[in-house]
C-alpha cells in the first residue's frame, strides 16, 4: 500500500465529512428512534453511537469507563475488543439522546483539533490498528470504514436509507477490498488458479478482480475470463462483508455467472468485521 493511498488531507477530509454527516444523522432522529434495536447482536442506535463515540474519545487517550457487569460474560461480545467496546456502551446507556449527541458532537470537535495537528509523516508512522500493526493512516482510514458502517446501521434500524455513495463510502470500500484477497483465498478456499470477479451495481459502481497465484489478491485485470463472476449490489456487499445480513438469505440477490460452487462459497464468507 502506497503512501497516495492514504494521504492525510484526503483522510481528515473523509473523516470529516463522516461526522458531519452521522452528525446530521443524529439530530434528526426523534428520541424514541434511540432505542431502536440494530442489526449488530445486542445493541440498539444509542449503543451504536456510544461506540463510535468511546473508539474516538480512546483516540483522545480517554480511558473506558469500568462496566456495571462483567462484559465478557455477555453473549454477544466474543472478544477483547469487543469487551473493550462494551464498556463505552455500557457507560453510556442511560443516557438521553440529546447528552449522547451532545457528547458526540464534544469528542469529535477535539479529534478534528487533534488531527489538523497531524503531518502526512505522522500518518505514515507504524501504529496499533484493529488489523495489526500498520500505520496511523490506515487506522484512521478503518475510522471512517467503522463510522460509515454503523451509519449504515443507524439507517437500516430507523429505516432511512441514504449515504451509500460518495467520498466517504469510497474510503470505507477500500477496506472491503483490502480484505478481498483473505476471503476468496483463506475463507472461500478457492483453488490455485481460480480468478474471481465482483461487479458492483451501485450506488457505488466498481469492478474488483480477485487471482489465486500461490496466495489470493486483488489485481487490477485478468488475462481471461473469470472463474466465477458475482454481480449484486455495493450496499447488499457491504451488509454481507460486515456481517450484517445473513449470506444463505440474500443468495438469491446474487447474480453468479461461471463455477457457481465456489461464487456461493464466496457469497457465504464474506463476512469479515468483528
Amino acid at each position: 500500500m502506497t503512501t497516495a493511498e492514504l494521504d492525510r488531507n484526503v483522510l481528515v477530509k473523509a473523516l470529516d465529512e463522516q461526522w458531519a454527516s452521522l452528525e446530521e444523522l443524529l439530530a434528526s432522529l426523534p428520541e424514541t428512534a434511540w432505542d431502536t434495536p440494530t442489526n449488530l447482536p445486542g445493541w440498539t442506535v444509542r449503543d451504536v453511537v456510544a461506540h463510535v463515540i468511546g473508539t474516538e474519545a480512546s483516540l483522545l487517550g480517554e480511558q473506558a469507563p469500568e462496566p456495571d457487569v462483567d462484559v465478557k460474560q455477555l453473549p454477544h461480545v466474543r472478544n477483547e475488543i469487543a469487551a473493550f467496546n462494551e464498556r463505552w456502551v455500557r457507560h453510556m446507556r442511560d443516557w438521553s439522546p440529546q447528552r449522547v449527541l451532545q457528547h458526540f458532537r464534544d469528542v469529535v470537535a477535539r479529534r478534528r483539533a487533534a488531527l489538523d495537528s497531524l503531518t502526512q509523516s505522522d500518518f505514515d508512522a507504524p501504529s496499533w490498528t484493529p488489523v495489526g500493526q500498520r500505520t496511523y493512516g490506515r487506522f484512521m482510514r478503518i475510522r471512517v470504514f467503522d463510522t460509515w458502517l454503523h451509519e449504515l446501521d443507524i439507517r437500516d434500524a430507523v429505516g432511512w436509507p441514504g449515504h451509500e455513495a460518495g467520498p466517504c463510502a469510497e474510503c470505507a470500500f477500500e477496506e472491503f477490498v483490502e480484505s478481498l484477497g483473505y476471503l476468496v483465498g483463506k475463507r472461500a478456499g478457492a483453488p490455485e488458479g481460480a480468478t474471481v470477479t465482483l461487479e458492483f451495481t451501485g450506488p457505488l459502481r466498481r469492478t474488483v478482480h480477485v487471482a489465486v497465484d500461490g496466495r489470493a489478491a486483488v489485481v487490477p485485470q485478468l488475462s481471461g475470463p473469470a472463474t466465477v463472476t458475482l454481480r449484486l449490489s455495493s450496499g447488499l456487499f457491504a451488509r454481507l462483508a460486515g456481517g450484517r445480513v445473513p449470506a444463505a438469505e440474500r443468495l438469491s440477490e446474487v447474480e453468479m455467472a461461471g463455477d457457481t460452487e465456489l461464487g456461493d462459497r464466496v457469497v457465504r464468507n464474506l463476512a469479515f468485521t468483528i
